[in-house]
């Protein structure tokens, strides 16, 4: 099995070096580690740093495009090349690497399609009070849309496996982290959680410039996250409230018209003609989602497909006495994230094939 670290990078000239000294050599059940650096349109040393230390495989942005676009385009050269296993850190050395062997087993042996390193952010030390409370309010929020039961949903050192990464989807512009678990839990796929214990601080966070606007765009990709597989939870429940708020306007109306009170309760009419309104528009919506969320099952069984056609199927974990690449013994096709990987991996494609920029050495092995 090849697995591919990827490192996303922004300026991380300083950090870079304590990131390539501690990721492993060798991990029971990998045959190859290559390490992959996706640089963000750093503007300091960094690519020259990566490369003094053997690091032969890049992805270069000219310009900051954010962490869910490095994730997308990490992953996407990491496929093209192989990878059966892809595990992401962080390129400011606030994950123990040496972990790494850890993080991927339960991928190998088959029993996680992805695993997430657990922080115990509550040990975390530079952390405050109020940040302890989010993170911990933001994993109960994620593993509510999600159906899971993860205790760091937002860490970003994770193991994917080669079907799952298949089968996940990434749209958002801000981080992967919250709306790959939201969709993997969707998609039934085995997600499992690592405890560690990260590394010293080194500098602030750069993927946002206040907790608020975390917050903001982390609430932003997990509600629009929520909608897309749950369209029915939602739209559903707005209606229910809006035909609450419709019914009490029109019965008060009612009893006052039964009673003879002088007046003629405008207001009443007005409320409860409105909340009928809202409550209408709530359930001719909810028709659209259920459409869009249909159209796009489709649309991911069938990129799916294209997936496998350019990168090649999912390998098959590789327990103690079980043959490799075992054949289907009946008439069944094997699940998109269980299937069997033929020999002879998908040609690797050139910048040309995806449009990315690489260094012209992208197809020599990773030295480190």
């Amino acid at each position: 099995m090849k697995l591919f670290v990827q490192i996303p990078c922004l300026n991380e000239e300083e950090t870079l070096p304590l990131v390539l000294a501690t990721i492993p050599r060798s991990i029971p059940g990998i045959d190859e580690i290559e390490i992959l650096v996706v640089d963000d349109g750093s503007t300091d040393g960094t690519v020259e740093v990566a490369r003094r230390l053997g690091v032969r495989h890049f992805v270069h942005h000219t310009r900051n495009m954010g962490l869910a676009r490095s994730f997308r385009d990490g992953v996407d050269y990491a496929l093209r090349h192989g990878a059966d296993v892809v595990v992401n850190t962080d390129g400011d050395n606030q994950y123990p690497q040496e972990r790494i062997g850890d993080l991927v087993m339960p991928v190998v042996l088959g029993d996680a399609d992805i695993v997430i390193a657990d922080r115990q952010t509550a040990t975390i030390e530079h952390f405050s009070p109020l940040k302890k409370a989010l993170q911990t309010a933001g994993s109960t929020v994620v593993n509510f849309a999600a159906g899971t039961d993860l205790p760091d949903a937002a860490s970003g050192f994770r193991a994917y496996s080669r079907g799952a990464l298949m089968r996940l989807n990434v749209v958002t512009q801000f981080s992967y982290c919250m709306e790959t678990i939201i969709q993997a839990g969707h998609k039934r796929l085995r997600i499992m959680s690592l405890p560690i214990a990260t590394n010293p601080k080194t500098r602030e966070s750069r993927l946002f410039t206040s907790m608020w606007q975390h917050i903001a765009k982390s609430a932003q990709a997990i509600s629009r996250s929520y909608l897309m597989f749950k369209p029915h939870t939602v739209f559903i429940t707005l209606g229910l409230l809006f035909a609450l708020g419709a019914v009490i306007p029109f019965s008060r109306y009612a009893v006052l018209l039964a009673a003879g009170t002088p007046g003629q309760h405008l207001q009443s009419i007005v409320l409860g003609a409105t909340s009928m309104v809202g409550a209408l528009l709530s359930f001719a919506l909810l028709v659209l989602a259920d459409l869009q969320r249909t159209n796009r099952v489709l649309l991911e069984d069938t990129l799916e497909r294209l997936k496998e056609v350019q990168y090649g199927t999912a390998a098959v974990p590789v327990r103690p006495g079980v043959p490799k690449n075992p054949r289907p013994s009946g008439g069944n096709r094997p699940g998109p994230v269980d299937r069997p990987v033929p020999m002879d991996r998908a040609r690797p494609a050139g910048p040309a094939d995806t449009g990315l920029a690489d260094t012209g050495l992208a197809d020599v092995p990773a030295a480190v």
